[in-house]
């Protein structure tokens, strides 16, 4: 006889198979905190489910960046305040007039479900509106329950920890790029790192499996990939974006407008085959566990649309993906590195406002501080440099974040 794991259950699946697990919510008001990949396993959005339950009554829904329809495609693109036509709440926008919720706003429930989707990086902005959350509640009296969803990406840790005075939207506390944390967990953490006083509860994921392949930290096979934000179609582009975030900071296309955004990059004055080659002789030992190819591609919109780029586009779909080594990272701040190589005197950091903050620049805001654009105009600093400033902050935060896994 053959024995099969049982499948694998994100919290919304597990809040509404298990009547225990939700009998704290009778008699009190909820809300909910969504977007579009805030499904059930069977393609039903959350507030839908929820609203099916005769035990909670849903009194107002919140959508992050980008909306709780997801329909906002780019950066400081905000969503508006409506009430819902099939069950006629209102939802409030946390990208729109303001990112925390209001007072008026903390009235309209008890308990706030946080149902949203991550991609294991610092700078998504979904995890600083968790953290504002947090805080709202705690000053309000209200509760919070987060149902768990993976972290696509798993457990590696990677790059600088944000540096004191550099928090913004899309830097919501002392974390590296890479922080190998669940949304549940990371909502512990905070709590913990911030002292925030709050009722918190979680709804864990059952049968999560991070170090296990092909998708190390996305169920492949067992769930269907929803975007979380316009511009992450894939989960090869989630591997990829704790690097190719970076050059949202930079005058280099990151591929938005294309059909492979953050998985690519480039500009028309670039060689992508003379770049890749200095890459590979500046420090080969950061280009391993991926495939790297020199490619063209025309933007449609955003930064180039309409020229004809050269530039590299990183492959993490094929057997050669190995995960343990795939370093994003790194990879994207070597390329910068080889850009500055090559050619020395290159526009290569974008002045212009970023996430509302207009007086300094994007890289570092992406960054939490100034450490790597400073590595990558030092004509001096080599690739060791970059290591003696990531590897002590990568190993602080590996035992930092230890009491805050469950899984």
């Amino acid at each position: 006889m053959m024995l099969f794991d049982p499948p694998m259950e994100f919290g919304i699946d597990r809040l509404l198979h298990e009547p225990e697990l939700r009998a704290a919510l009778a008699g009190r008001r909820v809300a909910l905190l969504a977007h579009p990949p805030s499904v059930t396993q069977d393609f039903v959005h959350s507030i839908d489910a929820l609203a099916q339950l005769p035990e909670v009554e849903l009194t107002a829904a919140f959508g992050p960046q980008h909306g709780l329809r997801g329909d906002k495609q780019d950066n400081m693109v905000e969503s508006p305040d409506f009430v819902d036509p099939t069950h006629e709440i209102p939802v409030f926008s946390l990208y729109g007039e303001v990112r925390r919720p209001t007072d008026a706003m903390m009235e309209t429930f008890e308990v706030l479900l946080v149902d949203l989707q991550d991609l294991g990086c610092r700078i998504y902005t979904f995890i600083t509106t968790l953290r504002y959350v947090l805080e709202a509640a705690a000053a309000h009296g209200r509760s919070v329950w987060v149902l768990d969803r993976p972290n696509p990406v798993g457990r590696p840790i990677e790059g600088t920890i944000l540096r004191e005075g550099w928090e913004s939207f899309v830097g919501a506390g002392p974390l590296p790029m890479r922080h190998g944390l669940t949304i549940a967990e990371l909502a512990k953490w905070f709590v913990s790192a911030h002292g925030i006083d709050l009722d918190l509860r979680v709804v864990p994921m059952r049968g999560w499996k991070p170090e296990v392949g092909p998708g190390f930290g996305w169920p492949i096979g067992e769930r269907a990939w929803i975007n979380p934000s316009p511009n992450a179609p894939t989960l090869g582009m989630a591997r990829c974006y704790a690097g190719t975030v970076m050059l949202e900071g930079t005058t280099l296309s990151e591929g938005r407008g294309t059909t492979r955004p953050l998985e690519l990059f480039g500009a028309p004055d670039l060689d992508g085959h003379a770049l890749l080659r200095e890459m590979e002789r500046l420090a080969p030992e950061w280009l391993t566990g991926c495939r790297l190819r020199p490619c063209w591609f025309e933007p449609t919109f955003h930064k180039h649309a309409g020229k004809l780029c050269g530039g590299v586009q990183i492959h993490v779909d094929d057997a050669a993906y190995r995960h343990g080594e795939f370093r994003p990272w790194r990879l994207v701040a070597l390329a910068f590195k080889a850009v500055r190589r090559l050619r020395p005197d290159y526009p290569l950091w974008r002045a212009f406002a970023y996430e509302y903050e207009h007086d300094r620049l994007a890289i570092d805001l992406i960054n939490g501080g100034e450490l790597l654009r400073q590595w990558v105009d030092d004509p001096h600093a080599g690739v060791g440099d970059l290591e003696v400033l990531a590897k002590p902050d990568e190993t602080a935060w590996r035992e930092a974040r230890a009491p805050h896994l469950l899984y």
